[in-house]
C-alpha cells in the first residue's frame, strides 16, 4: 500500500531556521513541504492554496505570533511549535500540539515529532519509513563552535563524556566538543554498531583493535570497561570466556 504524503508548511521569520528545517524534512520522502512562510499572513495564504496537514510553527514573530495563529487556524490542521522559548511549551500544548520543538532542531528529534504526527494519524502510516530510516544510521549533528556539524558514523572512534560535554574522537585525527550528555547522543547512534562500556564512554566496534576484560584498545587510546557493563560489553563482542588481565 502506498503511504499518504504529509502535506506541511513552514513558518517562521528566521531564513536559517526554515532553510534547516526544510532540508531536514526533504531527506522524509513521505513528507512535501507546500510553503515555506515567513509570516503569518503568508502562512493563510498558503494554507488557502495547497492541502496541509501539518504546520511546523515559529513562536515569536512580528506582527501575529505562531501562538496566535495557531489559535485561529482550522483545529484540523496539525502544529508543531519550533522554537527557542522552552517558557511557551505549556501554552502550546493547551493549543494541541503535536509536539514542541527547541532549537537547534536535530533531524532525530524531528522525526520524533513526525512519529507522533503518525500515531494520532494511523491513516497515513505507522512509521515515517523510506530515506529517512536508512540515513538516520548513517550520520548525526552535533552543536560545535556554534553551528551544527554532521559526524559520519563510520568516522568517530569512540566517545568521551567531561561534565557537561561530550568529546567526539574522530578517525582523522580530529575531536568534536559539543555541550550534551552522552545518553542524549547514544539515542541517536545504531546499536549494533556503538557499544557503551562505561559510564564515560561510549566506543565504535568496528574501530576496536583489540580487548581484555577490562580495557578496549582503539589506536593508541586505551578505555577502561567498567564493572557494572562488562557482561553486556563481552556479551556483544562474542565472547563469553573472555581474557582477564594478570
Amino acid at each position: 500500500m502506498n503511504k499518504k504524503s504529509i502535506h506541511c508548511i513552514i513558518v517562521d521569520d528566521e531564513p536559517v531556521a526554515r532553510e534547516i528545517l526544510e532540508g531536514h524534512l526533504k531527506r522524509i520522502d513521505q513528507v512535501r513541504v507546500v510553503a515555506s512562510c515567513k509570516n503569518a499572513t503568508e502562512a493563510f495564504q498558503a494554507i488557502n492554496s495547497h492541502p496541509v496537514d501539518l504546520i511546523f510553527l515559529d513562536i515569536q514573530m512580528p506582527d501575529i505570533s505562531g501562538l496566535s495563529f495557531a489559535k485561529s487556524v482550522n483545529r484540523n490542521l496539525r502544529i508543531i511549535f519550533t522554537t527557542a522559548y522552552r517558557e511557551y511549551a505549556v501554552e502550546g500544548f493547551d493549543l494541541r500540539a503535536v509536539d514542541y520543538l527547541l532549537k537547534p532542531i536535530s533531524f532525530e528529534r524531528l522525526l520524533q515529532g513526525i512519529q507522533k504526527y503518525l500515531e494520532e494519524n494511523p491513516h497515513v502510516s505507522n512509521t515515517p519509513g523510506g530515506e529517512a530510516d536508512e540515513l538516520q544510521e548513517d550520520y548525526m549533528f552535533v552543536r560545535s563552535e556554534r553551528k551544527m556539524v554532521r559526524v559520519d558514523f563510520r568516522d568517530i572512534l569512540f566517545m568521551e563524556s567531561l561534565g557537561d560535554y561530550v568529546k567526539i574522537h574522530l578517525a582523522n585525527g580530529k575531536m568534536l566538543v559539543t555541550r550534551d550528555a552522552l545518553s542524549n547522543l547514544e539515542s541517536s547512534l545504531t546499536g549494533e554498531v556503538f557499544i557503551r562500556v562505561h559510564r564515560s564512554y561510549i566506543v565504535a566496534r568496528h574501530q576496536i583493535d583489540s580487548y581484555t576484560s577490562d580495557t578496549i584498545g582503539i589506536g593508541k587510546h586505551e578505555i577502561t570497561i567498567s564493572r557494572s557493563y562488562r557482561d553486556e560489553v563481552m556479551k556483544k563482542l562474542g565472547d563469553g570466556d573472555y581474557p582477564h588481565r594478570s
